[in-house]
């Protein structure tokens, strides 16, 4: 028996948004601590990393480790008859084959008895695939620069920059972190400097450098990422010259989700391409 039930169930709404374009088909695994989904995109390009932890959760019960086969798309648009806050309630029976999503829409009102007078609750039921999909163990590892930054400003310069070329630059030095692309119309470079100092911690740009690091990154990939904005202020960069990017955005106190995006190597363009 599964049950588990997220009072922010918009969460839940702004997670599938991030991720629904990037992976079409992927299994939940749900276990005592966490609900968490690992998948590749179709291209096998990138990769995504969500965990949302058992206790984010009002009520969690999972009474044995299940995975379950969802198809994302089919799961958004379940999830977009949900209200902003509505609370959103995931079950699943063992051995079923389906997963129902109830919303209960706070009430608006009291009677004078006290009961609520426009209480709303929803179910839809889903159903689940049978999805082979392999798990990656991804090390942790030391990485050669962090730039933790504003996540909105992020997605901007990810936006701006495609207008222009490609596939983007990221470059961190102690002068601070630059983004590069160049195409038909010209160059483009946007440096951001180490800013600690402003009053909101959310609007900082800081920068950990063990050693400087250039990569170059497909922008059709970074902007499928920046999705994942609305879910956190900032977005952390991970960036080390023998691993994959990671583009971290935490979710509230419960969790994050993570991108991993393999570099394109200049000299061997072809073989690094994507798929589409």
């Amino acid at each position: 028996m599964l049950e588990l039930r997220l009072v922010q169930g918009s969460l839940l709404k702004k997670v599938l948004e991030a991720i629904k374009d990037l992976v079409n088909d992927a299994n939940f695994d749900c276990s005592a601590t966490g609900f968490s989904l690992q998948a590749m995109d179709s291209s096998h390009v990138a990769l995504v990393a969500l965990l949302l932890r058992s206790e984010g959760f009002e009520h969690y019960r999972c009474d044995r480790n299940i995975s379950m086969g969802m198809n994302l798309g089919n799961m958004s648009k379940m999830l977009k008859c949900a209200g902003n806050d509505d609370i959103i309630t995931i079950k699943a029976d063992d051995g079923s084959d389906t997963v129902t999503f109830m919303f209960e829409s706070p009430s608006k009102s009291s009677t004078s008895l006290g009961f609520a007078a426009q209480d709303k609750i929803s179910d839809f039921e889903m159903k689940l695939m049978d999805i082979d999909s392999e798990h990656l163990g991804i090390p942790e590892a030391e990485y050669h620069a962090i730039v933790r930054m504003p996540s909105a400003e992020f997605a901007r310069i990810c936006k701006d920059l495609a207008s222009i070329g490609d596939t983007v630059v990221i470059s961190v030095t102690k002068e601070g972190v630059k983004f590069s692309t160049r195409g038909d119309i010209g160059t483009a470079n946007i440096v951001l400097r180490q800013n600690t100092t402003v009053d909101k911690p959310e609007e900082a740009t800081i920068i950990e450098m063990n050693e400087p690091v250039s990569l170059t990154f497909a922008l059709r990939y970074m902007n499928s990422f920046t999705k994942a904005t609305p879910l956190s202020n900032t977005v952390t960069i991970s960036l080390s010259s023998e691993l994959p990017v990671v583009v971290e955005y935490k979710i509230a106190e419960m969790g994050y989700v993570r991108f991993y995006l393999a570099p394109k190597i200049e000299e061997d363009e072809d073989e690094t391409k994507p798929q589409v």
